[in-house]
């Protein structure tokens, strides 16, 4: 068995008092079909401590905002929870980062807030639920969002939320639903261009970035038949994502994320306290088990620490693209072309 070494946690939660009494009176009691858990940065750090991990980089879980219909509301409980979170670095040194909570649908105001709370606040990034209210990451007129964190380099932090559908009865949406949501928006940034249009951008992917890598080919076949671009060219996109391991560094999972996911491209994550304590350590011990000295130590610490600039790393540059890879992507893209079907 391999020693474990720090971790630093890019998917861990907090709840702050004020935040879960909004969601009480709103009649909201769970989320993705688990109940509230409590939170304190006291627990916060009993469980790290139990799971060896050195910092952890908090959001706020779904619904984030997305609960208020008034805007001007849920831009101030934005502040609110962004301002709370600020205050932990500097309570707690050295033991937390956190992603900013920006109050979607707004465009507008998400881009004042994203700005306020990289630029003054000193947040690691920026938290977006796959889809606000049905609308999701990488439909159209989201650009002011995306140029704003593409001048500055953002990591951008993709977490599921219930789909825009009912439930099914006997499944809970976190079990199933959340990995069909995130997967949904890792396709339309592709689709859409996103990814490319904003390349400055980092997005990270939640819970192994759902059905991504298992799917990958598939959709990008898809999205190659609408584009007519090579489905090579496609997985490339696709293989921007950062990727956690929340709930996913099992003997299935684990082997296909880093068969798919770029090095330096996977970073370790718990989901507490949503996960509970044991799920957190069952899913941290596969990992601790399941992969070589290097690549825990890559997952755990290495990868993150290249990520987010309060870890005083430099992020890992795309490989250069050879003339060996731009024959094979002129080829599929040709190739693709003949088998395309016609529409005439």
């Amino acid at each position: 068995m391999t020693v474990p070494s720090p971790r630093i946690d890019v998917h861990q939660h907090t709840v702050p008092p004020f935040y879960r009494e909004l969601l009480a009176e709103a009649g909201i009691a769970e989320a993705g079909g688990r109940a509230l858990p409590d939170w304190s940065a006291e627990a916060a750090l009993e469980l790290m401590d139990l799971l060896g991990t050195a910092t952890a980089v908090v959001s706020v879980s779904t619904p984030g905002t997305g609960f208020l219909t008034d805007p001007a509301e849920a831009a101030d409980v934005a502040r609110r929870l962004n301002d709370f979170c600020a205050a932990l670095p500097d309570e707690h040194p050295g033991r937390f980062g956190w992603f900013a909570t920006l109050p979607m649908p707004d465009i507008a105001a998400c881009a004042t807030e994203a700005g306020r709370a990289l630029d003054e606040l000193g947040a690691d990034g920026v938290t977006l639920l796959a889809n606000n209210q049905g609308t999701y990451l990488g439909a159209d007129g989201q650009d002011e969002l995306w140029r704003m964190l593409d001048d500055r380099g953002a990591v951008v932090f993709v977490h599921p939320a219930d789909l825009p559908a009912p439930t099914v009865e006997n499944i809970p949406p976190f079990a199933v639903d959340f990995l069909l949501d995130t997967t949904r928006a890792a396709f339309l940034l592709i689709r859409n261009g996103i990814v490319r249009s904003y390349p400055n951008i980092r997005f990270i992917l939640s819970h192994a970035g759902g059905f991504v890598p298992y799917a990958s080919h598939r959709m990008a076949v898809t999205i190659a038949g609408d584009s007519g671009r090579s489905p090579l060219d496609v997985l490339d996109d696709f293989r921007t994502f950062y990727f956690d391991t929340a709930l996913s560094s099992s003997p299935a999972a684990l082997p296909t994320l880093l068969a798919f996911a770029r090095p330096g491209h996977v970073l370790f994550g718990s989901d507490w306290p949503f996960a509970p304590t044991p799920a957190g350590q069952y899913f941290a011990n596969g990992l601790d088990t399941g992969v070589d000295a290097a690549t825990l130590r890559a997952v755990n610490h290495t990868n993150a620490q290249a990520l987010f600039r309060r870890l005083g790393g430099t992020p890992v540059p795309a490989p250069p693209t050879t003339l060996r890879h731009s024959v094979r992507r002129t080829a599929a893209r040709l190739v693709f072309q003949l088998v395309r079907p016609r529409t005439d």
